[in-house]
């Protein structure tokens, strides 16, 4: 096999994982939004209650608890409407490959946001690179309805 085909050959498996993995990070975010759409978070004191149980895990004074005390509890019902539906646009996003790099920046915001409230395991370092990944190469173009839009709106953000 010459060089040129074996990258070629690369280029191809890296794209196809790369497919591959933005649709089970789009599953994930579609779970997430069911998960809290059949368990009420929206219209409930659910993610308050979640967040004052997890202040009370915090060591008192550190930065998860600040944010917890000062932010997330005094704002539970905005923000558990804004994980939700977030969690719902960018999992239709992501499998539609529209705006992909935005809904991934979208998406890293989100997950920024659960480590920042101390809701840190080992499985938000893998989303975390993966929604960089998604926001560094043009994924949308290769399966997606992006390259389409880019054609037809070629100075917008949105669809690069």
């Amino acid at each position: 096999m010459s060089e040129e085909k074996r990258h070629r050959l690369i280029g191809k498996i890296g794209i196809a994982l790369l497919l591959l993995g933005r649709y089970l990070f789009a599953a994930f975010f579609l779970y997430g939004f069911w998960h809290k759409l059949v368990k009420g978070w929206l219209w409930s004191d659910l993610m308050e209650r979640f967040f004052i149980k997890r202040l009370g895990e915090l060591s008192a004074g550190s930065f998860q608890a600040g944010y917890l005390e000062h932010f997330a509890i005094p704002w539970a019902m905005p923000i558990a409407w804004v994980v939700t539906v977030g969690e719902l646009i960018i999992g239709i996003s992501l499998v539609l490959g529209l705006a992909v790099r935005a809904n991934a920046a979208f998406a890293l915001f989100l997950v920024l946001n659960f480590a920042a409230g101390g809701y840190y395991n080992l499985t938000l370092p893998p989303f975390m690179f993966f929604a960089i990944l998604m926001m560094l190469f043009p994924s949308g173009h290769w399966l997606g309805m992006d390259k389409q839009l880019h054609r037809k709106y070629p100075d917008s953000i949105w669809f690069r």
